[in-house]
């Protein structure tokens, strides 16, 4: 009989009491990551702060104080879907995930770390509106993209952390969004040397078709 390897988890088996302590495990470190998605999710409306007005407010001078603050409005709106595709990616993937190891556990730390920065490329954009600023989000938000992308591929590769049951065509659909939200940033950031707005299309297509290719049901 093959002899379980030591940094190894299970979430499910035949000794009961190690199931429930694989089942905690993994619980653990879903729970965790939610966290993190939740917490860089919230910290973005932080970035949205009416500018300071000399004397008295009319209703005039504060709307458009407010419509003048658009641009922190779409940066708020494209950082919040963005961050959602990565939560709804995660979700997915740890719906299929039914072991946890050392590797895991250290690839899903780097790509909450990944997560949890997002907000601050997002105000350094919102305060420099020029290309650099531009180009530094697209950046992080590319180097995430492939962690997540890691990530998955970890966990999958040769079943290490999936069931050997899995349909290999949902396999393949897992990765192939993950590295179409990757290719996608990564080319948004090659479109901000020719113009920024480009590469802002390029996170909203990014963010459209991730969606519609998470439409689809997981079936273990």
């Amino acid at each position: 009989m093959t002899k379980k390897k030591p940094t190894l988890v299970a979430a499910s088996g035949d000794n009961h009491e190690a199931s429930d302590k694989g089942r905690l495990g993994l619980d653990r470190l879903i729970f965790f990551s939610d966290a993190v998605f939740a917490i860089s999710i919230t910290l973005l409306v932080l970035e949205i702060r009416l500018p300071a007005m000399e004397g008295s407010i009319t209703n005039a001078k504060l709307v458009s104080s407010l419509l003048g603050l658009w641009p922190k409005y779409l940066a708020y709106v494209i950082s919040f879907l963005v961050i959602g595709i990565f939560w709804i990616a995660h979700h997915r993937r740890f719906q299929l995930i039914e072991r946890y190891d050392n590797g895991l556990l250290f690839l899903n730390l780097l790509e909450l770390m990944g997560i949890a920065f997002i907000p601050f490329p997002t105000s350094v954009m919102n305060v420099h509106k020029g290309q650099a600023g531009v180009m530094f989000y697209s950046l992080v938000l590319t180097l995430t993209s492939l962690l997540s992308v890691a990530n998955w591929w970890y966990a999958s590769h040769n079943n290490r952390l999936v069931s050997p049951r899995l349909d290999p065509r949902l396999r393949r659909r897992e990765t192939w969004s993950g590295s179409f939200v990757f290719v996608s940033f990564l080319v948004s950031f090659g479109l901000d040397l020719v113009d920024d707005w480009l590469s802002r299309g390029g996170w909203s297509l990014a963010a459209l078709v991730s969606w519609w290719l998470f439409r689809q049901p997981v079936r273990r």
